[in-house]
């Protein structure tokens, strides 16, 4: 046989095409080698070694003559490893190693020099798009990807570990059972407690608001003050995962490679990059148009720690994915969306020193020092942010309290029953929350009574909010109604909301 099609895929960002590799051997060629062609990456072009090693060490033998490899379609760029399979598949076809039809499964998996198959990123992504596809072929597939092979139902999988156990299956030597769907388990313990944070009740009335609308929160205080390690404890007051959140979350970690042997995530990310780190870092990028830490928060908390100290290209970059949900990356070869729905938590000292407002140090920074620092986070970046608390110093008293503060499970539970709330009511719009709402769903959502509105009236004029600032304010009062059972929006729900818009430092 001197001609042999394999199918296969390739992904770009979260989308997956289908590609076949067709293995052609021109036996009357006097030079032997082997070309790839079809728009592959380096790693592509060097899997013709891998690939041939892999063969001669499993014990079979290359077909004599030179041997073309066509990646089709040709228009498409390649990517990454897990191609080295299929083109392994092609050859031993050729070779007429294989005695069967290979055309009801698609192939993909990385080749070690022994002839081993390891683990490769992407898989769910391309699992899930088989699945749903009107022709359903089998996948094959490394052992080592097993485990997130059974996320995915309706499903054949095959996992093999090397040439030898591929070729014995595929020939009927051996049998395979699929790999087997595993229901996920969604539940998890709470690693970092809320009752840990000793006092702060105004802080975590803010912390628990926000996480039952998703709304944006910064925290601002002293060194020590506790900013921090209640960033830190969000995550396990927000509600539990969906089935489609965690796909939609493990998917994005697949493609990173960030992807452990644990299979479907199941607890909400929490992302805390450094502040020196690069806009490719945070919104993605790279050749590869790999996923940046605002996609890998998606669907949990990224924490932006001393915010102010972040690059100003890094804090401005934020707008658009934070009021969009989504980001797209676009290169010179490719285009990638990736969602970005994540609740962002910030943090800051008053000033450069730390100790501005706080009655034990004396601040050491001049006016204009505090100005400059305070000015580092625009006011379109600032109008994108729900709620502002300022955490004072703890007192003794209260760290030394022996009073039981509420848990984390105690709190997730109001979190929950408000964000059900807003699921009923926002579910035909396709939203999940407030946070989400538009500026017509606003209106019509959390419309206020005579007393609200002229509250809101007197609130407008007095702190000069913005139309986009006053939209936010109205989704927390509606979130704070939500956490209260409550139907309409009340002029206290107003008053509470009013109370988490940023305060002007006196100087």
């Amino acid at each position: 046989m001197n001609y042999a099609g394999v199918s296969t895929v390739t992904t770009i960002g979260l989308n997956v095409l289908p590609v076949t590799v067709e293995v052609d051997v021109d036996r009357r060629a006097v030079i032997y080698d082997i070309d790839i062609v079809g728009l592959g990456d380096t790693v592509v072009k060097e899997s013709k070694k891998r690939v041939k090693s892999a063969l001669k060490n499993s014990g079979f033998g290359i077909p004599q003559g030179r041997i073309t490899v066509n990646l089709a379609p040709s228009d498409v760029k390649k990517e990454g490893s897990y191609l080295d399979l299929p083109i392994a598949v092609g050859m031993l076809q050729a070779a007429e190693v294989l005695n069967r039809d290979i055309g009801e499964f698609v192939f993909f998996g990385e080749l070690g020099l022994d002839g081993t198959l390891r683990k490769v990123r992407g898989v769910l992504p391309i699992l899930l798009s088989l699945s749903q596809g009107k022709n359903r072929a089998a996948v094959i597939l490394p052992i080592e990807n097993a485990r997130e092979a059974s996320a995915v139902r309706g499903l054949k999988v095959y996992a093999v570990r090397d040439l030898k156990d591929l070729v014995s299956f595929l020939n009927g030597y051996s049998k395979k059972t699929p790999v087997e769907f595993v229901q996920p388990d969604l539940e998890h313990a709470v690693s970092a407690d809320i009752s840990d944070v000793k006092g702060h009740d105004f802080a975590k009335r803010a912390a628990e608001i926000a996480a039952a609308g998703q709304h944006n929160i910064s925290f601002r205080g002293s060194p020590g003050c506790g900013k921090t390690m209640l960033a830190r404890r969000i995550p396990g007051i927000l509600p539990r995962m969906t089935m489609e959140e965690a796909l939609e979350t493990t998917m994005i970690y697949s493609i990173a490679g960030l992807l452990d042997d644990k299979g479907l995530i199941s607890e909400r990310p929490f992302r805390s990059p450094h502040h020196t780190a690069s806009t490719t870092a945070i919104i993605g990028g790279g050749t590869d148009a790999r996923p940046g830490e605002i996609s890998l928060a998606n669907n949990g908390v990224l924490f932006l720690d001393e915010f102010p100290e972040f690059r100003k290209d890094v804090i401005e970059a934020l707008r658009q994915p934070i009021e969009d949900g989504t980001v797209t990356i676009a290169r010179a070869k490719l285009t990638v969306r990736y969602p970005s729905r994540f609740m962002f938590v910030v943090a800051q000292n008053p000033c450069a020193c730390g100790w501005y407002g706080d009655n034990v140090h004396e601040c050491t920074c001049s006016w204009n020092d505090i100005r400059r620092y305070n000015r580092k986070v625009s006011g379109p970046m600032e109008d994108r942010i729900d709620i502002f608390v300022d955490m004072p110093r703890l007192e003794f008293k209260e760290y030394a309290s022996r009073t039981s503060a509420e848990t984390s499970l105690q709190v997730r539970e109001r979190v929950e029953r408000a964000r059900k709330r807003q699921l009923d009511r926002l579910s035909a719009f396709r939203l999940r929350s407030n946070s989400q709402m538009t500026h017509k769903l606003v209106q019509k959502m959390a419309s206020l009574d005579s007393a609200g509105g002229k509250l809101l009236e007197s609130a407008i004029e007095k702190m000069k909010l913005t139309g986009r600032s006053i939209d936010r304010v109205l989704k927390v009062a509606r979130t704070i109604a939500d956490l209260d059972d409550e139907e309409t929006v009340l002029a206290r729900h107003l008053a509470e909301a009013l109370q988490y818009r940023k305060k002007t430092l006196e100087l």
